[in-house]
């Protein structure tokens, strides 16, 4: 096997350096948590599970249906 070269070896090493994180500069008393209406948030969660059901639904009778057309 052939040894890396030194430009390979000096990207492995500039990419494995940690990055330094600042802390945040704001206060943590600044923002408080607001209320969120879940329901108003994801309408369209419910609309695309209720489809998904449906959907499901309907393929599990057709798989039925099927199962005693073929025995």
């Amino acid at each position: 096997m052939a040894k890396k070269s030194r430009k390979a070896r000096q990207q492995a090493r500039t990419i494995a350096r940690p990055v330094r994180i600042s802390p945040p500069s704001h206060s943590l008393t600044e923002a408080a948590p607001k209320e969120v209406d879940f329901s108003k948030e994801y309408h369209y969660v419910i609309e695309d599970l209720r489809r998904i059901a449906i959907t499901a639904a309907a393929l599990l009778v057709l798989l039925f249906v099927l199962a005693f057309l073929i025995s």
